[in-house]
């Protein structure tokens, strides 16, 4: 008879990390069952496995990892669990030395979290309780725009100019703060030389922007979509999105994105191209 797995042998009212790897089919399995929702764990999951060191965080478990699971990096995902295993994991996050950045993920499992651990961390920078998930599994359901193209490494600076608007714009934070932009300068860098930076260029300068932010076997998560203020009103924004959109299914993944419920002109162009609302998601901005 094989030991079982080195979680279960942790007191169930406590939060234990999932390492052992006979416990990644469970892992799987949440993600599995709700791929567009967990498409941000599911990639670093299906690139590096589970063990901490390789994922950039740990994955929190109660009991059994397909019955209670979170995700704990530099931002807090929780994935599946009860209202106690919540607390649990919302117990857990206070009694680390640093606070994550943000918590994000299914509505019904942030904002629950997120009641627990305000007390202790005090007022978020922003809480976004309605964020509706949209996904489209087929062709765009309009024209696309042929000349939103995957950015040329070349171009990172011309690209940055663009991507570091639209941060701000929808952040609220300049990601260059802290280290002159160092940092994001690398992330972005990283997004071009993996294919996942895509953008339309009209003499040199950016008209329109987006990015594959999490790429699982089975999904592209779209983020950062953002046109040129000189460039708005000409339904780019709504031509370049279906364009990666249509790149995206092409490659046998589903695309998806997440969105403010109050922003409804993104909300209609989404629904131009045929993206279907599939779940809500929340987002707690701490930094």
């Amino acid at each position: 008879m094989s030991a079982p797995p080195l979680f279960r042998l942790v007191d169930e009212r406590r939060v234990s990390v999932v390492r052992d790897v006979r416990d990644i089919a469970a892992v799987r399995q949440v993600l599995d069952e709700d791929p567009v929702a967990s498409c941000m764990v599911a990639a670093r999951v299906a690139e590096h496995g589970i063990q901490p060191s390789e994922i950039g965080g740990e994955l929190w478990t109660r009991r059994r990892a397909n019955e209670s699971l979170c995700y704990a990096g530099a931002n807090l995902i929780p994935l599946r669990g009860s209202g106690n295993d919540l607390n649990a994991f919302a117990d857990k996050a206070m009694s680390q030395a640093r606070r994550c950045s943000s918590l994000v993920g299914r509505a019904d499992l942030v904002l629950p979290m997120w009641r627990r651990l305000e007390h202790v961390w005090g007022p978020a920078r922003d809480v976004r309780t309605h964020q509706p998930l949209l996904a489209l599994s087929g062709p765009p359901a309009c024209p696309i725009d042929s000349a939103v193209r995957p950015v040329r490494i070349e171009e990172l600076d011309a690209y940055l100019v663009a991507a570091i608007d639209m941060f701000i714009g929808e952040v609220g934070v300049d990601p260059r703060l802290g280290d002159g932009g160092r940092g994001y300068r690398r992330r972005v860098a990283g997004l071009i030389t993996t294919g996942r930076a895509w953008a339309r260029f009209e003499r040199g300068q950016v008209v329109f922007k987006a990015e594959v932010g999490s790429q699982s076997p089975a999904v592209g998560q779209i983020q950062g979509v953002w046109v040129h203020p000189e460039w708005r009103g000409r339904g780019i924004g709504t031509a370049g999105t279906a364009a990666l959109a249509g790149a995206i299914v092409g490659s046998g993944r589903i695309a998806s994105l997440y969105v403010n419920h109050f922003n409804t002109v993104a909300r209609a162009t989404y629904a131009r191209i045929g993206f279907n609302e599939v779940g809500t998601f929340a987002t707690v901005l701490l930094d």
